[in-house]
């Protein structure tokens, strides 16, 4: 595959291992004997060849890839959109070594300790990170949108020793207790310590000799799994490094050193994490880095930085196929890539008319995947399958099985998709019973998803089996938006359930039985439940219903509120 040297499609296996195997179609490496797919993809000899030792932890491993001493005084790893504030990768190599030294010497940071991250994108972003991680402590990134209640729980959920927060977030970890670290000091504020504070007056020295196993644990995600409210994902180093082994990879084989990415996923979700908090920085990459999204800022960012690459979501692709007038030079661009949530394929073909010199490529993952799973290869096979979001990254397994019968499903044929790899988590945090509904005996995870393969070996994501609700590429889960609202006094029963929406692929709805007498209107509903979620979370819609529908059992039946939304909509136009 010129351009692809990283990849090579399987063509089989010596005897022996196959002797001690089923028999599988090479075509799509499916074993009609167990239901299992395999990827079509293994890695080459050579690339497995240029990364030296796997069996280090992930800060060593990622820090092992960067560009020579030489080179890195140069090589630019982080550009600030706003600032033009440049750092090489000799500079951020001395600074990791100089925080984790602070952490470790000046603040008692041990392996196995907890440090909560709330912070919004920065240059830091990626040196605290890998300094946390170096040191063998455990990485606990949050989104900054989320409010004091729920950073609550999640610092609580986490156990965590010290918490590393930028400044505007600092008041939501007062209420918990938990020790504080700045990323940056206020102005004249002698008193407070912050990790540049660290970086400047702290000389790096060697990292402590009880390093980790690639069994320990490396980071706690936060994420609503396939059910109910946020769950602490506990991803191990071998996780990581397994998952920046395939990145780099995929980097290295269709992309070069002189790329420029532009990064505005956040970096606490495990898309932003494993993508520019870390895995880029395995190929030399340079990264310029928004602080959060913003529709024309991203334009002038490509127009100025002459982007070539963009891990994307649907809504920023929809935004270019509808929204750019502006008169910017996005010539530049090369590469979009579309993860977090389905792209469709209307979509997709707009914004190939659109920009038909830039390759557009869909792939599938989790947290509970670290962030990885399917992937396309080629701008050929994205083209030619609009719908599917790829085949599976080398290393994974997949299963389709029928949720009702629970047996496994050929090609064409729809179940829930079970998946297996080395970016499967470990466990739910603290929550044996979770983490028992989601990873089977044998190691398979549900995903939850509603899926099927193609005779080739090609994923095709239907629906979302799972109650979750996908707003602009974060989860929102109804359960907690229902408790939320049968707290009001003058709320009787509820259910969330999601509405189609085309630029923030889904929204959510509230369908709410209120108390006899209520004048209870949809603003104060709204109301109600925004000021105790973070924006994403918040209900958009509410509609007022004398019951809410349920089965026998007493489960509620979404599928019937889901229709009536839809309907009222149609009515509507």
């Amino acid at each position: 595959m010129s351009g692809e040297e990283g990849w090579i499609i399987s063509i089989g296996e010596d005897e022996q291992s196959m002797n001690h195997r089923p028999s599988f179609d090479k075509k799509n490496s499916y074993e009609p004997e167990t239901g299992i797919y395999h990827s079509v993809l293994q890695l080459s000899e050579q690339h497995k060849m240029t990364s030296g030792n796997f069996e280090l932890d992930t800060a060593k491993f990622v820090l092992s890839q960067f560009p020579c001493p030489a080179q890195a005084e140069s090589q630019i790893a982080l550009i600030d959109s706003a600032t033009n504030q440049k750092i090489t990768y000799a500079q951020l190599h001395r600074s990791v070594f100089s925080l984790a030294t602070g952490l470790y010497h000046a603040l008692g940071v041990r392996k196995g300790d907890v440090i909560f991250l709330l912070s919004p994108n920065s240059l830091m972003y990626p040196t605290i990170c890998l300094a946390v991680l170096s040191i063998g402590a455990i990485l606990s990134p949050a989104n900054p949108l989320n409010t004091e209640s729920e950073i609550s729980n999640q610092v609580r959920l986490s156990g965590a020793k010290l918490a590393i927060v930028a400044l505007e977030e600092v008041h939501k970890l007062v209420p918990t207790g938990v020790p504080t670290l700045l990323t940056t000091c206020p102005k004249n504020d002698e008193n407070s310590v912050s990790v540049e504070e660290l970086i400047e007056k702290c000389d790096p020295l060697e990292l402590p000799k009880d390093r980790p196993m690639l069994s320990d644990t490396a980071a706690i995600l936060y994420s609503s799994g396939t059910t109910g409210v946020s769950k602490g994902v506990v991803l191990t180093h071998a996780n990581f490094v397994e998952i920046m082994k395939l990145l780099k990879y995929y980097v290295d084989a269709t992309s070069s050193q002189d790329d420029t990415f532009l990064c505005f996923i956040p970096m606490f979700h495990v898309y932003g994490l494993a993508f520019f908090g870390l895995g880029l920085f395995c190929s030399g990459i340079t990264t310029v880095l928004m602080q959060k999204f913003d529709f024309q800022a991203m334009l002038e960012a490509i127009q100025t930085h002459k982007i070539n690459h963009i891990p994307a979501v649907p809504p920023v692709i929809l935004g270019l196929v509808k929204h750019n007038k502006g008169g910017y030079d996005l010539s530049s661009l090369r590469k979009v890539s579309s993860g977090a949530a389905p792209l469709s394929k209307e979509v997709a073909d707009a914004f190939r008319e659109k920009f038909p010199w830039v390759e557009l490529k869909q792939g599938y993952g989790l947290t509970e995947t670290t962030g990885a799973a399917t992937y396309f290869v080629t701008n050929e096979e994205a083209k030619a399958r609009p719908s599917s979001v790829g085949v599976l990254f080398p290393g994974f397994s997949a299963k389709v099985v029928n949720y009702e019968t629970g047996e496994a499903s050929p090609p064409f044929k729809e179940g829930e998709l079970w998946l297996k790899g080395p970016g499967v988590m470990k466990e739910y945090f603290a929550n044996e019973e979770a983490t028992a509904a989601t990873i089977t005996n044998d190691g398979w995870l549900r995903t939850g998803d509603l899926c099927y393969f193609d005779d080739e070996g090609y994923l095709y994501i239907v629906d979302r089996i799972k109650e979750l609700i996908k707003h602009n590429g974060y989860q929102v889960a109804p359960a907690e938006l229902e408790a939320i609202l049968l707290s009001h006094h003058q709320i009787l029963d509820v259910a969330v359930v999601p509405l189609e929406d085309e630029e923030a692929g889904q929204i959510p709805v509230a369908y709410v039985v209120r108390a006899a007498g209520s004048g209870l209107t949809q603003d104060q509903v709204i109301q109600f439940v925004s000021s105790q979620v973070a924006p994403y979370k918040k209900v958009r819609r509410v509609n007022f219903i004398s019951a809410i529908p349920r089965s026998a059992a007493g489960k509620i039946l979404r599928k019937e509120l889901v229709l009536h939304s839809k309907q009222s909509i149609l009515s509507k136009l």
